[in-house]
């Protein structure tokens, strides 16, 4: 089970019968917003509510690592595109949505709802 706190830690908790142990995977330093792993779960993406977006790797305990700066507008929501783990998708506050290369963070394409985009 992996969770994160206001603080920007992400911490992971392994539960086996009514034992469990918990581990900080990685400090970020930064409130982070979204949580999503990819298809085959060897990735996590950590978005920030500044809208930063991180890669971490659960299988080899790293740090996380920065992927993704906000830039003119926040990233709102990012997830990864199917099928396999090596692009993701972004929207950012503007309305702008964007497909990302995970490998090395260069943005692929990007397109313009000309619509300002809200969390309800």
């Amino acid at each position: 089970l992996y969770f994160s706190v206001q603080e920007g830690i992400l911490f992971f908790y392994h539960i086996k019968d009514l034992q469990y142990e918990m581990k900080i995977c990685a400090d970020i330093l930064k409130p982070i917003s979204s949580l999503i792993f990819c298809p085959d779960y060897t990735i996590l993406l950590l978005v920030t509510e500044q809208g930063t977006v991180y890669t971490y790797k659960p299988a080899h305990s790293g740090e996380a690592v920065k992927l993704l700066d906000a830039c003119s507008s926040c990233f709102l929501a990012a997830d990864f595109l199917t099928p396999g783990n090596k692009y993701c998708v972004s929207v950012t506050i503007s309305g702008e949505v964007q497909v990302w290369f995970l490998e090395d963070g260069t943005c692929l394409s990007k397109l313009n709802l000309d619509i300002e985009v809200h969390v309800t």
